[in-house]
């Protein structure tokens, strides 16, 4: 229960292209996994907090709109999603897995140069 990458590098300006494939085979409502990327500064821990009450929006909150760069869809075992977006300003940016529990393992940074 871990992403194979915890440090990710990007160029500002340029588009970024993730793709997040699940390897497990268990069905998304039992260990569903995706990947949340932060605004710079964005409190993980409290974002991970109302992620755990968003189980209708697959654990994205839309009150936390604003805090989130883009993010993949919510997978099951054998699933993939890819997600394409453009970060212009430089800095360290963090991810995440909204699913209930994941996020003490599944997270790392996204540094954009």
């Amino acid at each position: 229960m871990q992403f194979n990458k915890s440090e990710l590098k990007a160029v500002a300006g340029k588009p970024i292209k993730l793709t997040l494939k699940h390897v497990g085979t268990i069905p998304k409502e039992a260990m569903g996994h995706n990947l949340v990327i932060l605004e710079q500064g964005t409190d993980e821990g409290a974002f991970a907090a109302k992620a755990i009450e968003a189980k209708a929006t697959d654990y994205i909150p839309a009150s936390e709109k604003a805090s989130i760069v883009a993010h993949t869809k919510l997978l099951g075992g054998g699933e993939e999603d890819t997600i394409e977006f453009t970060i212009d300003k430089k800095g360290t940016y963090n991810f995440l897995c909204t699913f209930p529990g994941h996020v003490a393992m599944m997270k790392g940074i996204l540094i954009v140069e």
